[in-house]
């Protein structure tokens, strides 16, 4: 081969590698935002809970509470009563403190603008639970609700429990997710609400 040719070669190799490497970067992942993509928050990422998940845990919870004789009673007190909302039990083997804790925030903030009961806030509560797990010496349970809610002044608390079933065949799995809620007059410990919200995440081939 010539000179000629070897610096003809030389070019055309140039130019192509001018055009290749753009492409060839946008075929890398790339960070986006959701509302840049239609329909990206809906896609289910993994098995695990996301924030379509919540908002249907908290959809179907908050619209049962809201239906319940207990709201009905709050709605027509002259004063709304003192409601105290505790984390939500994680059952699962699965680590959602997290998206449990966003889930109570989210109820939180829909009983306080709702105005039928007085919220207890968070802050003082997280303060008074952590005494009573320093004295107690274990960790926050259900059994101990009442007894925190008399000290913040509270009349009702609202807390729940998750449980999950996984099974996996194949290569392919699906998880359930069961979350109760319920409310409980703290005078006299009788359930005032209760209800079960569920959904299913899987992953199939």
């Amino acid at each position: 081969m010539n000179r000629n040719h070897r610096c003809l070669n030389s070019a055309m190799l140039g130019m192509l590698l001018v055009f290749a490497l753009p492409l060839l970067g946008g075929c890398g992942a790339s960070y986006v935002r959701g509302d840049e993509v239609a329909g990206f928050d809906d896609l289910a990422m993994s098995a695990g809970l996301d924030k379509r998940d919540l908002e249907k845990l908290f959809d179907e919870n908050m619209q049962s509470l809201m239906e319940s004789a207990v709201a009905s009673r709050w709605k027509n007190q002259s004063e709304p009563p003192v409601l105290s909302i505790f984390p939500i039990a994680n059952e699962t083997s699965e680590h959602i403190r997290e998206s449990l804790d966003a889930l109570s925030a989210k109820m939180e903030t829909h009983m306080i603008n709702q105005g039928i009961a007085t919220v207890v806030d968070h802050a003082q509560q997280s303060r008074l639970i952590a005494e009573v797990e320093r004295q107690q010496g274990a960790a926050f349970s259900e059994a101990h609700s009442a007894d925190v809610g008399r000290q913040l002044g509270a009349a009702y608390f609202l807390t729940g429990r998750i449980y999950t079933s996984s099974e996996q065949v194949k290569g392919e799995k699906r998880v359930q997710y069961f979350l109760f809620m319920k409310v409980v007059e703290i005078e006299t410990a009788i359930i005032r609400w209760q209800n079960e919200a569920n959904l299913t995440k899987g992953l199939i081939r």
